[in-house]
């Protein structure tokens, strides 16, 4: 079974996660983020064009929150058995579980380790 050997964050804001095969890959936390399956993430994202395209025509902003205009960092990862984590992003969102197929699909850029 595909499962992490270990885990960093990068300065330049990447998850560099390397497996079991020997292959690392790295992250960018922004795409971890944006890509959150946790159902409101996945709600939002369903909604977000139509949404999204009508304020844009009407030309509203978002409001951002004081979490959300700060660099997007990882405050932390939590194992979820043995199959997933549970991560904590800097702008409050942790409602994500994030299966390890998943963030192996996810990846920005592969390499051997």
């Amino acid at each position: 079974m595909l499962h992490p050997v270990s885990l960093a964050k990068t300065n330049d804001r990447k998850l560099e996660i390397r497996w079991n095969d020997d292959l690392s890959q790295l992250i960018p936390y922004r795409i971890l983020r944006d890509s959150c399956p946790c159902a409101t993430c996945r709600e939002k994202a369903d909604g977000k064009s139509q949404q999204g395209a009508a304020a844009k025509s009407i030309g509203i902003l978002p409001i951002l929150s004081a979490a959300e205009a700060r660099p997007l960092d990882i405050v932390s990862m939590q194992p979820v058995g043995n199959y997933a984590y549970h991560i904590k992003f800097s702008d409050g969102h942790s409602t994500g579980i994030f299966t390890f197929e998943f963030l192996r699909s996810l990846s920005d850029e592969k390499f051997p380790g």
